[in-house]
């Protein structure tokens, strides 16, 4: 057990209920390349060509053997690119009956070694949806990790329950664990009341995480386990996609099947549902949305996902879609000067941390305002506060800012990820935007040492 004692659990109205809903089957997948961190995209079909499930639709320009694969079968209908021709996405209007597969095999995990089981997620396309520390990108294949490392829950504000969606794919998630075994020692975290399947598990290292959020961050759990050093890599994974790779060694099949939270306030009644990656929005949402408000759709959760819309995509790594108030067209007497005790605050800004006290689990109703604008960087402790890493964020922002690789490395970049800088982002007082510093920060390291 490793207690966290850093952080902040924020409360939000729009929990998805532990039941399903039904979604529309989408009219159109799609995939992006910028979901895959410094992969170059180059495509593998052209428009109006057939695809299968799990046939290759573009693949990385630098590291051809990193493939990324369609989702369904069907055809692709729109290329849509942006400035100096890049691709923005690959749009797939699927088949109208059954989904097709390409056959790879069943593989029997037990007696493959580790070029083979690298060689194997390689050709079905599952590689690209393991990461890597350093730089928090897609892992290069060539340079094998110390450790992998797999966070079985996720303390972020609303984010799905992986013991609920998660229930039924047992088998196929030992088989994953069992075939990342072959690679690397792994490591499990989970929290004090995760179920079987994640504390039963073989061939894992199982630690237990109990604190507010960031608990389930793996980065967090890398650096309380097994800190990152300058020259060592490790690897990480979301759970679904571990079950993934166990079904495609045991049937043979990539079928990137995606349970998915439909969260957020102006959700009418937030429940789970069953698709594929890359599906459009609006067939999940089915209509289940408040209308008569300016809307904020996000792919992922409040403090880390994308902006998009109704009309937009199924990120590859999101497990979530949060709805909630643009927030635009609020007005308030005063602004945040006028005492409330129905917003949250940090600090004893508003009254509400009396509510706080008494009432730790009621929600809040949240909109996307950032309320106030971008002034110089303080160093007043908040960040320390909300950040249980062995790490000075704000010294390691300032180095970043600069540019400055020696101090970078001194101060721990090696170690993080955005989504590590959240809530940082979160409670700051000046709004600045501390994970897109971040994100160019290890870009820049990449591109230093590569």
């Amino acid at each position: 057990m490793i207690k966290i004692t850093k952080g902040l659990d924020i409360k939000m109205k729009g929990t998805a209920e532990l039941t399903y809903g039904n979604a529309l089957v989408s009219n159109s997948y799609a995939l992006i390349p910028d979901d895959f961190h410094r992969i170059m995209p180059k495509l593998a079909v052209r428009e109006g060509d057939k695809v299968k499930a799990g046939s290759v639709v573009f693949f990385d320009k630098n590291r051809p053997e990193i493939r990324v694969v369609s989702p369904v079968s069907g055809t692709i209908s729109t290329v849509n690119r942006g400035e100096r021709r890049k691709i923005l996405s690959i749009e797939i209007t699927p088949d109208s009956n059954v989904v097709e597969f390409e056959q790879f095999g069943k593989k029997d995990v037990s007696i493959l070694d580790s070029e083979r089981v690298i060689e194997e997620l390689l050709l079905s396309g599952l590689f690209a949806f393991i990461k890597q520390r350093p730089y928090d990108i897609v892992a290069n294949p060539a340079q094998l990790p110390k450790a992998i490392f797999i966070s079985c829950f996720d303390s972020a504000p609303l984010a799905p329950d992986y013991d609920f969606t998660m229930a039924n794919q047992g088998k196929h998630f030992q088989t994953g664990i069992s075939a990342l075994a072959k690679i690397a020692p792994v490591n499990l975290g989970v929290k004090p009341t995760s179920s079987d399947i994640f504390t039963k598990v073989k061939n894992a290292t199982i630690t237990t995480f109990d604190g507010p959020h960031p608990a389930g961050n793996v980065g967090i759990q890398i650096n309380h386990i097994n800190p990152i050093n300058k020259g060592e890599t490790v690897w990480t994974l979301n759970v679904a996609d571990v079950a993934v790779i166990g079904k495609f060694f045991d049937e043979g099949i990539v079928e990137l099947e995606r349970t998915v939270a439909l969260t957020g306030s102006e959700i009418e009644k937030p429940v789970y549902v069953k698709t594929l990656l890359g599906a459009k929005i609006s067939s999940l949402i089915n209509n289940n949305v408040t209308t008569g408000e300016k809307l904020r759709y996000i792919n992922g959760n409040v403090l880390t996902g994308t902006k998009t819309s109704a009309d937009g995509y199924l990120s590859a790594m999101a497990r979530q879609i949060t709805i909630i108030p643009e927030g635009d067209d609020t007005h308030e007497m005063i602004g945040w000067i006028m005492p409330r005790f129905n917003q949250f605050s940090v600090s004893h800004t508003y009254f509400s941390w009396i509510r706080n006290i008494f009432c730790k689990k009621t929600p809040y109703m949240f909109d996307a305002r950032i309320k106030g604008g971008e002034r110089h960087m303080i160093a007043s402790g908040e960040y320390d506060k909300v950040l249980p890493m062995d790490i000075l964020p704000e010294f390691l922002l300032k180095a970043i800012i600069a540019n400055d690789i020696d101090k970078m490395e001194q101060l721990g970049i090696y170690e993080i990820a955005p989504e590590d800088f959240a809530l940082c982002e979160f409670v700051d007082s000046s709004k600045v935007e501390i994970q897109k510093i971040i994100r160019q920060g290890l870009d820049n390291l990449y591109k230093e040492m590569n």
